[in-house]
């Protein structure tokens, strides 16, 4: 006998009036912003217009359950299934007159994304990268009329629309691991609307306010096993629900003119800098995460529960935050308190993470994960495996150990680390810093930590 499936008749509120925008409709979104917006008391007013980052796929599973998904909080001690109601709406990124039509929208105030660091599309200087591809193919489409696809693109369409439909101040809010990412998701957009229409620009100083985020929750993906226990749970049918741990962290820095919903009544914290938080979730989770997801597949385990149960693996994962938290500018009660949450986390076995998954993309993520402390480490005169453990077992993980290699970059850093493994290990080095594969002990110190890695 099937289930009936999720609607808003039966199992949730009216759909509220949409005055957020998202991009990218994964399950970090979901378990995440959506989420916050969903439990603040103004609820009802904030409707959520989410268009997904590619694949239309997930647009296609809610539209027949109104928006609605279950998020699955997978506890040590049990499971608590929660239908969440804030995604008003669900697009797939090809439907761009939606996306518009949002735009010219006055009760739009604001634009949330979840990209991934690579979404960004970001030159080394920071500013989008116009020498790449889907760039030119977006300015190509900007200047004649045409759709963009990537996010950078798509954003500066809807600011243009904006703009032209005499609206006024929104707010970008990127929810993405990169450090100062207000400042970061700023850079890029100013940069493209430079280069497709130099007016534009001056519109967004005056109009357009990047807050900075820092966001936590771990989430897993979607397995039939969570679709059978939210079946089990609630007595009905969801094609997408989302396993998520109970665990959750959201801090906020930035303006907000046209209005925002109550999220720190959510649990989000507003605060006047979020750098500190920050740079402790970036070295301390994120971080050991990558160190996890390069390391652990060498000796066979599957998942961060998996491997944090192993005592080596776990000892690697101390020796990092021993040489990360020097580093970092909160109080040491703090920080310790933070360890011990982070491994209870780790621990919590109902929580299948992947570290296939969190090895993508590491040519994007070890700059901003793992690349400051080892350049913190380098200069306080301390050269050991503790802070070049990551890179060595990315290096690994480049020439074959461990997690299939998945990573924008694939061709280009597979090839630095293809061949003899010290001279790998000074290109891979210097990808990472040019000054770091200068530096004997520095080569050395990652040479070791490899073998102890390979043993």
């Amino acid at each position: 006998m099937s289930l009936p499936v999720l609607s808003r008749a039966a199992d949730a509120r009216p759909a509220a009036p949409v005055r957020i925008l998202h991009v990218g409709v994964g399950n970090f979104f979901r378990a995440h912003q959506a989420w916050y917006t969903d439990q603040a008391p103004d609820a009802a007013d904030w409707g959520i217009a989410a268009f997904t980052g590619r694949s239309a796929a997930i647009a296609d599973a809610l539209a027949p359950q109104d928006g609605l998904y279950t998020l699955l909080t997978r506890g040590a001690d049990g499971d608590e299934a929660t239908v969440i109601a804030s995604l008003s709406a669900v697009h797939a990124a090809a439907d761009h007159s939606a996306w518009l039509g949002y735009w010219r929208s006055p009760a739009l105030a604001l634009v949330t994304l979840t990209i991934t660091e690579a979404g960004y599309l970001r030159a080394v200087d920071g500013a989008v990268d116009l020498a790449d591809a889907r760039i030119a193919a977006d300015v190509a489409a900007l200047t004649g009329g045409g759709a963009p696809t990537t996010a950078p693109g798509r954003l500066i369409a809807g600011l243009a629309a904006r703009r032209d439909a005499g609206l006024g101040p929104v707010t970008l809010v990127p929810c993405d691991n990169l450090p100062s990412n207000g400042r970061a998701l700023r850079d890029v957009v100013t940069s493209l609307a430079a280069a497709v229409d130099g007016t534009l620009v001056d519109w967004i100083g005056e109009n357009v306010s990047f807050a900075t985020t820092m966001v936590d929750r771990i989430t897993p993906a979607t397995t039939d096993e969570h679709r059978a226990a939210v079946g089990a749970l609630l007595g009905r049918a969801d094609a997408s629900p989302v396993p998520t741990e109970p665990f959750s962290e959201w801090i906020i820095q930035g303006d907000f003119p046209a209005g925002r919903p109550a999220w720190e009544q959510a649990g989000a914290r507003l605060v006047a800098d979020v750098e500190p938080f920050e740079h402790r979730k970036l070295a301390l989770l994120n971080g050991s995460h990558s160190l996890l997801a390069y390391a652990a597949p060498i000796l066979g385990h599957e998942t961060v529960a998996d491997a944090i149960a192993d005592p080596r693996c776990l000892a690697w994962v101390e020796e990092w935050w021993d040489a990360a938290v020097p580093h970092i500018a909160l109080p040491a009660a703090e920080l310790a308190a933070y360890r011990a949450a982070l491994l209870e986390r780790y621990r919590n076995p109902r929580i299948r993470h992947l570290l296939a998954q969190i090895a993508y993309d590491g040519s994007q993520k070890l700059p901003i994960r793992t690349l400051p402390t080892v350049l913190a480490e380098v200069a306080a005169g301390r050269v050991g495996p503790g802070s070049l453990r990551p890179v060595a077992a990315w290096l690994l993980h480049l020439r074959g150990a461990g997690a299939p290699v998945h990573d924008v970059a694939a061709d280009s850093v597979t090839a630095l680390a293809a061949g003899d493994l010290r001279e790998a290990a000074v290109r891979v080095l210097g990808l990472l810093d040019e000054g770091l594969g200068g530096r004997e002990d520095v080569v050395e110190a990652l040479l070791a930590a490899a073998a102890d890695l390979a043993r």
